[in-house]
């Protein structure tokens, strides 16, 4: 017996039970039937000659009227058909991207992640949250023993699958100039001709670089157009912003980015961030730089990590738990 028939015995015999009994239980098997008939993508117009074709069985005298009326429900539910299976082609085509998402998020987080170094003296809190499944936000430490630990902060202009790409390409661009890590600007600088060569020309990346000099306690940096980020002072009892002009990567293969320089002292704290943070947008509008201030200040005393964490709430709530970008908040704190 083929699928065929066996679906119009079962449709039958489902319609004879509840023109019987109108029974809670006949209308389930209704239910069930509904669902049979979806896994198996049987379209509209074919349900309607399942009833047409039942009745005839069931009830063989009724009016000629009655059997017109199926004709034109047919009719209806044929053009009402086309459109179900190009909706069940869109279902099936987003079911198909979404697994595609997943395996780029899942590849992304293995091909970008990173540690946070745990060092004596330093303390460090970091946390990145993408607004979609694709992170268009990067960053990456690099303990060099003794030396330095040298930070990393990106963001492309662009999101999703592409702006994963860029920013693969962009961390192997980095592993491959470990000579250059040191200098905060030369790493820009090698950095920029990769973009330039090798990015659509419009895609754009902005990059914050630091150098943690161990034994001296000084902030080596350059940036990149990116985001500021801030310095805060134990001794003032203040936030100051760490400015660095540059260029953004891929602009102009011939850019040179300065570096600068910052004692860190005992208590002081180095917090950057991707425009995600910034420009958190709330029913007023972009929150300011001094709002996020007061958040920092409301868990100053706190380990960098609960800092972070406590801020990406807060903020996450602010937007009604819906993230408009991507979210990058770093914070390195110098303990001893």
């Amino acid at each position: 017996m083929d699928f065929s028939k066996t679906m119009e015995e079962k449709y039958i015999d489902i319609l004879k039970q509840f023109m019987e009994s109108q029974s809670e239980q006949s209308l389930y098997a209704g239910q069930q039937f509904s669902r049979l008939a979806l896994e198996q993508k049987i379209p509209p117009e074919e349900i309607v000659n399942l009833q047409k074709s039942a009745m005839q069985k069931l009830m063989p005298d009724l009016p000629d009227e009655v059997w017109h009326s199926y004709d034109i429900l047919l009719e209806v539910m044929t053009a009402y058909g086309f459109a179900f299976r190009e909706y069940q082609s869109l279902i099936d085509t987003q079911k198909e991207f979404k697994n595609e998402m997943e395996i780029a998020s899942s590849v992304q987080e293995t091909l970008l992640g990173t540690s946070v170094p745990t060092v004596d003296g330093l303390e460090i809190g970091a946390i990145s949250v993408p607004a979609k499944q694709m992170n268009g936000d990067y960053f990456h430490f690099v303990h060099d023993g003794d030396h330095s630990v040298n930070v990393a902060i990106a963001d492309v202009i662009g999101k999703g699958i592409p702006a994963a790409l860029c920013m693969s390409m962009i961390k192997y661009a980095m592993d491959s100039l470990p000579e250059y890590r040191k200098d905060p600007s030369a790493v820009l600088g090698s950095l920029n001709r990769v973009v330039e060569q090798n990015v659509d020309d419009s895609m754009f990346i902005t990059m914050f670089y630091g150098m943690y000099e161990l034994k001296k306690h000084i902030l080596h940096f350059a940036s990149a157009g990116h985001e500021p980020g801030f310095f805060y002072s134990e001794r003032l009892g203040e936030f100051l912003d760490l400015e660095a002009r540059g260029l953004l990567l891929g602009v102009d293969k011939g850019a040179s980015y300065k570096r600068y320089e910052q004692q860190v002292e005992i208590g002081d704290m180095i917090i950057l961030m991707s425009d995600g943070v910034t420009e958190c947008r709330t029913d007023e509008g972009f929150i300011e730089r001094e709002t996020l201030i007061s958040f920092i200040n409301n868990y100053i005393t706190l380990p960098p990590q609960e800092i972070v964490n406590k801020i990406f709430r807060d903020l996450e709530k602010l937007q009604h738990f819906q993230l408009r970008d991507d979210f990058t908040l770093i914070i390195m704190k110098r303990t001893k």
